[in-house]
Formats: structure tokens, sequence, C-alpha cells
């Protein structure tokens, strides 16, 4: 089914960005509708997971799609209308990917509230399940909501109005970003907690399939796949969101361990538990205090350990490596916009989507 598109929308008030995000949310939201009422005709239960997973997809900063609508107008697109099924796909891709991961991690919240896992655990808690089956039930609801949420992705592209070709291609790039994300994510699965040790690039290399290609790489491309941009314009922004995304994903292991949970709405202990293997524990087990810090790793860690781990970090300098890491990876991506020939308002709003993603507190 074709989700329709408004074409006409009012000026925004704020510039480019305002405009487009407007038009996805009416997008996500028809999409939603559409689902929960083709649900509703399955039954009470089907709706309500559809609801759920509408509710997962909201409140987001749509970082995703505002890439894809930065680089499509930024390079001469002239309708947003036309880009906004593509952005609202990259959004979707995104929920999918994030209540899957959740799934992986035995996660039950986000953001400190309780995610769709987490209202269908406490749900069927509350009906006197034991735990166990409820963890199961939830995380269970949680696959189905983001196999939704994946589907619904490229139903998005492949209903919108775009010449056949290039609809094939944006249906390729999505394709590719799926596809580099579970690889990341399965190495992230075999790496944490191996016996094996792999290396700071193998770690590096599994956190930019994971999250930089979907995340940024990929939403630049559509938007300027849709543009018409030249080959050089391609290839910077996919270099530039790579980089970009990379110092990103550096950053977030930053905050998962050295971050204020009341800020970021993540557990500080998370990665602990897990037996996580970001990059500070890639180059820590290079370190002295590494027969300490992994004595710390897997289980249930409590505020001290967590505390310990941190110092265990701090001394053996791979807080320092990772936040200069970070950084190198900005530096790249700065150069590679100051040595294109992009048009300068999108190198400045690129510029600005680098510093947010470096800078942040959550």
């Amino acid at each position: 089914m074709t989700i329709p598109i408004a074409r006409q929308y009012p000026p925004a008030a704020g510039g480019i960005e305002f405009d487009g995000l407007g038009l996805v949310d009416e997008t996500l939201d028809r999409f939603f509708s559409d689902g929960k009422d083709r649900a509703a005709r399955m039954g009470a239960g089907y709706a309500g997971l559809w609801r759920a997973l509408h509710a997962a997809a909201q409140g987001g900063k749509r970082v995703r799609p505002a890439l894809v609508l930065a680089a499509y107008t930024g390079l001469g697109g002239p309708d947003p209308a036309a880009a906004a099924p593509v952005a609202a796909a990259f959004e979707l891709l995104h929920t999918a990917l994030v209540l899957h991961d959740d799934v992986i991690d035995h996660d039950f919240k986000r953001r400190g509230v309780p995610n769709l896992a987490g209202v269908y655990r406490a749900r069927a808690a509350g009906q006197g399940t034991s735990l166990e089956e409820a963890a199961h039930r939830g995380q269970s609801a949680a696959i189905i909501a983001g196999d939704l949420a994946l589907t619904g992705a490229y139903r998005l592209i492949a209903g919108a109005d775009l010449a056949a070709d290039l609809r094939l291609t944006l249906l390729d790039e999505l394709d590719s970003a799926v596809f580099a994300s579970a690889g990341g994510e399965l190495l992230d699965v075999e790496f944490s907690g191996s016996r094996e040790q792999p290396s700071l690039q193998e770690v590096l290399r599994m956190s930019r399939l994971k999250t930089a290609v979907y995340s940024f790489e990929a939403p630049l491309r559509a938007g300027a796949l849709m543009a018409g941009a030249s080959a050089d314009a391609l290839r910077t922004v996919a270099t530039a969101g790579r980089c970009i995304g990379t110092a990103y994903q550096l950053v977030d292991d930053l905050l998962g361990m050295f971050g204020d949970e009341a800020v970021t709405g993540k557990s500080s202990t998370g990665d602990l538990a897990e037996g996580k293997c970001t990059p500070l524990i890639a180059y820590a087990r290079l370190c002295p205090e590494w027969e300490q810090l992994a004595e710390l790793l897997g289980g249930t860690p409590s505020r001290q350990d967590a505390a310990r781990a941190r110092r265990l970090l701090e001394q053996c300098g791979a807080r320092d490596y990772v936040e200069d890491l970070a950084e190198c990876y900005a530096a790249r991506a700065r150069a590679a916009l100051a040595e294109s020939v992009l048009p300068a308002a999108l190198v400045a709003e690129l510029e600005g989507v680098l510093e947010r993603a470096v800078q942040r507190r959550r």
C-alpha cells in the first residue's frame, strides 16, 4: 500500500529542519494510524502492540531523518515532502534496532522508563505470571514490534513517490544499512564475555558497523542520492557521516561508563554487567590494571564496583585515550567537510551535527 504524503505544508518559522521534520512526523503518524486500523481488525491485543510501537517511536531526537533532509535540501533537493517517507524510514529503522538491541541486552528500561519489553513484562507480571515468563513475554513483544518497524521502513520507501530506479537505489541503501548493523550487532554479542581478545581496531569496526552506518552514513547518502548529488558529494557525505558516527559511538561508550544516569537515562553498570567489549575495555586489556578490572566484568556489579572500574579506566589511561580517539574522528570529519565542494550551508549544518555529537551529555 502506498502511504499518502501531503504535498502542501505551511512554511516553517525555524528553517528547513523544522519544516521537514514536521513532514516526517506526519508520515509516521499516518503509518502508525494505518497499522493500528489494520491490527484492530485482527484483535485488540494486536492493536495494543501497534499502539505500544507508536509510543516507542515517539520522543526521539529524530537525528537520522534530520540528516536525510539536511543532505537532500542542502544539495538542492526542491521538495522536502518527497523526501519525508525516506527520512521517516530511517527513523523506523532506528526504532526497530533499538527494540531488538534492548532484547539482546536484556534491558527493560530506556531513558529511565520502561521500554516496550518492560511494559509487556509488567503487564504479564501483574496478571500473576512468573517473573521469568513475564520477561519472556516482554521480550517476545519487543521482537515482534521491532520486526513490524523494520518491514515498515522498507514499505515507506517502496511506497514513496519516486522514480523507479531511485526507489530501488534507496531500498538498496536501506538494506546495506540493515546488513551492516546486523553484522556489527553480531560482533558485539560475540565480543562480550569472549575469551578471545578482539583488537581495538576490531572493536572500532564493530562500532562503525553497528551504529555509524545506519545512523549517519546511510541517511546522509540517502538524502544526497535523492538530490541527485555528484559522486564527489556522495563520497564526502559518506566519509563525514562515517567519522561523525564513529565519534558519536565513542562518546556513547564514554557516557555508558562515566555519564550521569540522571542525565543519560542509562545504567552506569550495564556495560560492566554485560561484559561489553567497548574501546575502553579493549584499551584497558593492554594495561597492568586489566587483571583488577577483569574481576569486575559480568555478574551484577554494585555501585562500588562500578566506581572502582571507572577509577581503573581513568588510571590506566583508557578514558583519555577514547576521548582523544573521539576527537580524532571528529577532526577527520571536519577535514573532510573543509576540503569538500559541498554548499557552505550544508557544511555548517553538518559541523553543527558533529559538535552536538561529541559534546553531548546524553
